[in-house]
C-alpha cells in the first residue's frame, strides 16, 4: 500500500491478525474484472490523486510525514509502491499473500502523535481500509473519465475481487463494505468528514507542481520542458477528479477554462487507447509484477506464472 498511517487507539485487532488462509483469501484471478482494470494505463493517471486522497486523511498525512521518505526520494518511493501493489494485484496467490504479509510487519512499528495531538498507528483498520479504498476507486474512476466507464454488473465483479485484495492485505469482512452501493456510501461518507488540508497534502501538491528529476544524472534543460508537461496534466487529472466539495477544503481552485482543458485531455486519452488492445492495456503493470515477483532475491515458491491459482 501507498500510505498507511492513522489514528489513535482502537479496541479491533489490526489488519494480520488472524488473517485467513491463502485457501479462502484469494488475490485476482487471471483475466477477471480486477486484473482486467487495476493495471490498465488509464489508471496510472490517477495515481498522484489516490496518493493526495491517502494523505487527507488526518493521520494518514501525520505517519507519511513522520515515517516516510516521500519528500526526499519522490522516484524510490513511487517504484516501491508501484512492485508493491503489481505484486498483490498480478503477482499469483502466494507471492500477493507474502507481500501482505511484508506490508504488515513493515507498518507495524509505525506510530505516534500528528500536530493535533492524536495518537495514531499504521495499521489501525479504519486507516488501512481508506488506503484500500482509495485503490478500489482509482480504476473505476479512470474508466469513467477516460473510457466507456463500467456497468453496474461489471462494477459489481470488480468490486468483489477488489474486496479479496482488501481481505488479503489483513482486512476481515466487517470492515469492507459488502457491495458496490455499501461501498460508494462509505466512501463518499469519508470524503465529507474526514480528510482535510495537512503538510503531506501540501507536499503532495508541491511534488506534483515541481517534479524531482527521476535521475541525478539527467540535465536540468533536459528535464524542465518534460517537468513543465507532467505538472500540467498531472495537476489536471489529479485537482479536476476530485469531489468538488473536497477541492474546497483543500483550498484548491478549479475554473472553467481547466474543466475544458481536463475534458479535451479526456478525449485524447479515450482516442488513443481505441488503438490499444485491451491485452496491451495492462502490459506495462503485467512486467512490473512479473518482475518484483521474479527478480533476484524474491522467494523461489512464489516465483509462478502471474495470476491467482
Amino acid at each position: 500500500m501507498t500510505a498507511l498511517p492513522h489514528v489513535s487507539a482502537d479496541p479491533e485487532p489490526a489488519p494480520g491478525e488472524g488473517v485467513a488462509p491463502s485457501s479462502e483469501v484469494r488475490a485476482p484471478r487471471r483475466g477477471g474484472m480486477a486484473w482486467r482494470h487495476f493495471g490498465d494505463a488509464r489508471s496510472t493517471l490517477m495515481a498522484p490523486q489516490l496518493l493526495l486522497l491517502q494523505v487527507a486523511h488526518p493521520v494518514v498525512g501525520a505517519g507519511v510525514a513522520d515515517h516516510s521518505n516521500f519528500r526526499a526520494e519522490p522516484w524510490p518511493r513511487l517504484i516501491r509502491t508501484l512492485l508493491s501493489l503489481s505484486t498483490v494485484v498480478y503477482g499469483g496467490q502466494r507471492a500477493a499473500t507474502a507481500e501482505a504479509r511484508r506490508l504488515i510487519h513493515v507498518h507495524a512499528g509505525m506510530k505516534g502523535t500528528d500536530s493535533a495531538g492524536r495518537r495514531y498507528h499504521a495499521l489501525n483498520p479504519e486507516a488501512y481500509h481508506w488506503v484500500h479504498a482509495t485503490l478500489v476507486k482509482g480504476p473505476v474512476d479512470a474508466q469513467r473519465l477516460f473510457g466507456k466507464g463500467m456497468t453496474d454488473q461489471d462494477l459489481e465483479e470488480y468490486y468483489r475481487e477488489m474486496r479479496d485484495v482488501g481481505r488479503v492485505w489483513g482486512l476481515k469482512d466487517h470492515h469492507l463494505p459488502p457491495d458496490w452501493a455499501a461501498f460508494s456510501a462509505y466512501y463518499d461518507d469519508m470524503v465529507d468528514h474526514r480528510l482535510e488540508h495537512n503538510r503531506s497534502v501540501q507536499d503532495v501538491l508541491d511534488e506534483l507542481a515541481h517534479p524531482a528529476k527521476p535521475v541525478a544524472w539527467l540535465p536540468n534543460p533536459l528535464w524542465r520542458p518534460v517537468a513543465q508537461l507532467a505538472a500540467h496534466y498531472a495537476l489536471l487529472v489529479t485537482v479536476g477528479a476530485l469531489p468538488p466539495r473536497l477541492r474546497d477544503r483543500l483550498h484548491l481552485t478549479w475554473s472553467r477554462r481547466q474543466e475544458r482543458a481536463l475534458r479535451r485531455f479526456a478525449r485524447l486519452v479515450r482516442l488513443l487507447m481505441l488503438l490499444v488492445p485491451p491485452p496491451l492495456r495492462i502490459s506495462g503493470t503485467l512486467a512490473i509484477a512479473y518482475w518484483a515477483t521474479h527478480r533476484p532475491g524474491t522467494e523461489p515458491a512464489a516465483r509462478r506464472p502471474l495470476g491467482a491459482w
